[in-house]
């Protein structure tokens, strides 16, 4: 399927247009490297491996990824807790200061991905309607929006918290159809969620473009094809060192 030109664009957030999951790893061995001297006989390197086992396994189920989704400090807590459990130490207080301080190292080391805000101006001013559809809490989500000044870039915002569904729910979809008053196929979700992204965009029919920011590729055993697969959304087209390029490429 070649790459048609859209009426509308569709945006994820999280490491899409800024990162999230991409300064998860570095800032959970950040805090463990803190965290492991206070503890009498553990290693960072340990503690760090036991809470990414404990996060795989939690975020493995749907309904877990989503209460994770709208309850993130509940859920770190909790998950540190499950990693101390399991190395058998009993510090209620010390796992809640280590998950409050992810938290905090995390939102610190999250930024806008280079080339997004370039990207999203030339979108705006070439006046195609844009929206951004994310998944999580209104409050932690609107920071980030705030934060990196992304409100003028589009006509509507749709968080799942303030929905009441997230993606890859097709009610989500549906709705910036209608808000956009646009047709699937004039439209084009972006964003780096296979499953939640891509899957549920496709469902009703809009072109979508996987960003795969990790280079890792699309196994042949994915259940899920996106229409288009890039590495970041500067390669859509935008305007880069002061050079205009087109935003349209036909595969």
């Amino acid at each position: 399927m070649g790459l048609q030109q859209p009426k509308a664009i569709l945006f994820d957030l999280d490491d899409t247009i800024a990162t999230w999951d991409a300064v998860a790893e570095q800032s959970w061995l950040d805090v463990c490297l803190r965290f492991a001297p206070r503890i009498s006989g553990l290693e960072a390197e340990r503690l760090y491996t036991t809470i990414s086992a404990v996060r795989t396994w939690y975020m493995s189920d749907k309904e877990r990824h989503r209460y994770m989704r709208l309850n993130l400090e509940a859920y770190r807590k909790e998950m540190v807790g499950l990693a101390f459990a399991r190395l058998g130490i009993k510090a209620p207080e010390l796992a809640n200061e280590l998950a409050a301080l992810y938290g905090v190292e995390r939102e610190k080391s999250a930024s806008v991905l280079p080339g997004a805000i370039e990207t999203l101006t030339y979108f705006r001013k070439s006046n195609f309607r844009l929206a951004l559809v994310t998944n999580g809490t209104s409050i932690v989500q609107r920071k980030k929006i705030e934060k990196y000044g992304l409100s003028p870039f589009f006509d509507f915002i749709f968080i799942e918290e303030e929905l009441g569904f997230g993606k890859p729910d097709e009610r989500v979809f549906l709705r910036a159809l209608e808000k956009l008053n646009v047709s699937p196929p004039e439209v084009w979700m972006v964003g780096d969620d296979l499953e939640r992204d891509i899957d549920g965009a496709k469902k009703v029919g809009i072109f979508g473009i996987w960003v795969d920011w990790r280079g890792a590729g699309l196994l042949e055993s994915s259940p899920v094809k996106p229409d288009r697969v890039i590495r970041a959304i500067s390669e859509l087209g935008c305007f880069h060192s002061g050079v205009s390029r087109n935003p349209v490429r036909t595969d």
